[in-house]
């Protein structure tokens, strides 16, 4: 099943199966690949998702209770473990996480490409990777929907 919410960084489908949360979609949605099922705006799992991607929005929510699970090989599941990690309002550079998987900085490179096959961006906090030297590198669904998430998040520290 799957619902369309609004947000500031554009529409975004929320997918579900099995009871957990599958994907986080930006427009333009995908139009192959996984399977969507029904729409179902009144799934309790995709109307919980709703509600805390809205509070994460309006800055009352840091933190997501939700039952997810995403579909990817085990290095990208230990790569998107390491994502939830990273605290709100936090970043943490791809050698950064290789450092944390045990591995040296030439695997930043593998790090960054399990990244950017997330597919449940914010809530499994893809936007807080960046390059090692603090710039804003790769994001899915773009550098300019990154730069708001990590503003969104600044902003409601301070």
């Amino acid at each position: 099943m799957w619902t369309i919410t609004d947000s500031p960084v554009g529409p975004l489908r929320i997918v579900e199966h099995d009871g957990a949360i599958t994907a986080i979609e930006f427009e333009p949605f995908r139009t192959t690949g996984r399977p969507l099922g029904e729409r179902g705006d009144d799934h309790p799992v995709l109307t919980g998702a709703v509600a805390q991607l809205t509070a994460y929005f309006a800055r009352d929510l840091k933190e997501f209770d939700l039952p997810l699970l995403p579909q990817g090989s085990p290095w990208q599941q230990q790569v998107w473990e390491q994502l939830r990690l990273i605290g709100y309002g936090e970043t943490a550079s791809y050698g950064q996480i290789a450092a944390r998987l045990g591995r040296s900085n030439a695997a930043s490179r593998a790090v960054g490409l399990a990244n950017g096959q997330n597919p449940i961006p914010i809530v499994v906090p893809c936007h807080r990777v960046i390059g090692s030297n603090g710039t804003l590198i790769g994001y899915a669904g773009g550098l300019e929907r990154k730069r708001l998430l990590l503003d969104l998040e600044q902003e409601a520290l301070f």
